[in-house]
C-alpha cells in the first residue's frame, strides 16, 4: 500500500506539444482513483509518468513521500495492467504470472503459492496450464491482472483494461475488479474513457480535458455538482440537457426563463443564489434527462416534438426537439399510460417541466458552475 503525491506535474513532448499541465493530486493509501476523459486528454500519459514509462517534464512525483522522478520503473514497486493484455504467447498462464517473481529470484514454493493464490482470487486456476491463445478476452485480462497482483505491488496501475471486451464481459470484469479491490490492499489508479466505469469503480474521479484537471471528487459529487459544462456533459448517461436561459430577479425572488417559459426558483435555490449574490444574467441551464417530467399544464411547461423514442426495458428515452434544439427525457415505463408504455410515435407533441432544485446554472461565457 502507498500514498502518492503528484505536484504540478507536466509533460511536454519534443514537438512542444503539452500533453499534461499543472496536474496536482494527493492519493491516499489504499484509495481507488480513476482518471477519466475523452481520447487525448492526457490521462494515459499521466499514468505512464507515474509508472516511469514517460519522463516527467516538470513537477514532482512522490510515492510514500519519496521523490520518484528519476527512479527506474522497476524500482518503483508498481504493477501495470495494459489495454492489450501484453501476455507472452509462448508461456502458459502459470509461467506468465510467475515471470516477474522468477526475475526477482523468488523461491519456487513461494512463486507457486502466490500464483495459485492470485489464480484463486481471479477464478482462473483451471487455466494455469493453458497458453493465452486458448483463452477468451476476459480470461486473458484476468491473467494480466493476476500477473500484476502476484507481485504484491504498492501501487496498481490499470490503463483501459476493459476496452477490448464486449459489453457483457466489461460488466462482468468491472464487478470482478470491485471484488479484487476489496480482497487486496493496494492503491489503485485506473484510466478509462468510459464514465460508467469511472462512476462504479472509483472512490474519487479525476476528470480531464486537454491535459488539465477539470474536477476531482467522489462519483456522487461530480454527478450532483459538476464544476463546469464539460463535466456536466461528460458525466451521466444520457448526457445532461443544456438550454439557453435567463436568470431573473424580481422583488427579491429569482426565476429562470427557458424557451419563453418562466420557472420560479425553489426556496433552496433562492437561498443558494442569494448567498452567492447572483445577479440577473443570461445562463446555460443544465437538467439531467431523468429530471425532466412530462406535463399537461400548458401554462408552466415547455413544448417539444418527439423525434425518436427508444424503448430501454424499464425506461423510455425520448429524443425531442424544443425550440430547434435536441432534448432527451428518461421516463420510467411503469409510470406511463398503456398507450405510451412502449414509446411515443414520431411527431408526437409533448410538454415537459422540471424541479428547479435539480437544475444547474453555468456561466454563459466561461461555462463554470455558478454555484
Amino acid at each position: 500500500m502507498a500514498t502518492l503525491s503528484l505536484r504540478n506535474i507536466k509533460k511536454v513532448y519534443d514537438n512542444k506539444v503539452t500533453a499534461v499541465d499543472d496536474f496536482n493530486l494527493e492519493i491516499a493509501d489504499n484509495e481507488f482513483v480513476v482518471f477519466v476523459g475523452p481520447s487525448g486528454c492526457g490521462k494515459s500519459t499521466t499514468l505512464r509518468m507515474v509508472a516511469g514509462l514517460e519522463d516527467i517534464s516538470g513537477g514532482e512525483l512522490y510515492i510514500d513521500d519519496k521523490l520518484m522522478n528519476d527512479v527506474a520503473p522497476k524500482d518503483r514497486d508498481i504493477a501495470m495492467v495494459f489495454q492489450n493484455y501484453a501476455l507472452y504467447p509462448h508461456m502458459t498462464v502459470f509461467q506468465n504470472m510467475a515471470f516477474a517473481l522468477k526475475l526477482r529470484k523468488t523461491p519456487k514454493d513461494e512463486i507457486d503459492r502466490l500464483v495459485r493464490q492470485a489464480a484463486d482470487i481471479l477464478d482462473i486456476t483451471e487455466y494455469l496450464d493453458r497458453k493465452p491463445k486458448a483463452l477468451s478476452g476476459g480470461q486473458r485480462q484476468r491473467v494480466a491482472i493476476g500477473r500484476a497482483i502476484v507481485r504484491e505491488p504498492k501501487v496498481m496501475l490499470m490503463d483501459e483494461p476493459l476496452s477490448n471486451l464486449d459489453a457483457k464481459l466489461r460488466n462482468e470484469m468491472r464487478a470482478e475488479i470491485i471484488k479484487l479491490r476489496q480482497r487486496i490492499n493496494t492503491t489503485f489508479i485506473y484510466v478509462t474513457h468510459d464514465q460508467t466505469e469511472a462512476m462504479t469503480l472509483g472512490d474519487r474521479i479525476v476528470i480531464m480535458k486537454g491535459g488539465f484537471i477539470q474536477q476531482i471528487g467522489t462519483p456522487q459529487e461530480v454527478f450532483d455538482h459538476p464544476a463546469n459544462l464539460f463535466v456536466a456533459g461528460f458525466i451521466g448517461t444520457p448526457h445532461m440537457n443544456i438550454f439557453d436561459a435567463e436568470l431573473k430577479k424580481d422583488n427579491g425572488k429569482y426565476s429562470v426563463v427557458v424557451n419563453g417559459v418562466e420557472f420560479p426558483c425553489s426556496a433552496k435555490k433562492q437561498a443558494e443564489f442569494e448567498a452567492k449574490g447572483l445577479v440577473p444574467q443570461k445562463v446555460k441551464l443544465g437538467i439531467r434527462p431523468e429530471h425532466l417530467n412530462l406535463s399537461d399544464d400548458a401554462s408552466n411547461s415547455i413544448p417539444a416534438r418527439v423525434d425518436v423514442s427508444e424503448m430501454m426495458g424499464s425506461s423510455i428515452h425520448l429524443h425531442a426537439n424544443s425550440d430547434g434544439k435536441d432534448v432527451v427525457l428518461v421516463l420510467q415505463a411503469a409510470d406511463l399510460s398503456d398507450e405510451h408504455r412502449t414509446g411515443y410515435t414520431y411527431g408526437s407533441d409533448i410538454r415537459f417541466t422540471f424541479d428547479t432544485n435539480l437544475m444547474h446554472l453555468f456561466n454563459e461565457e466561461t461555462g463554470e458552475n455558478l454555484i
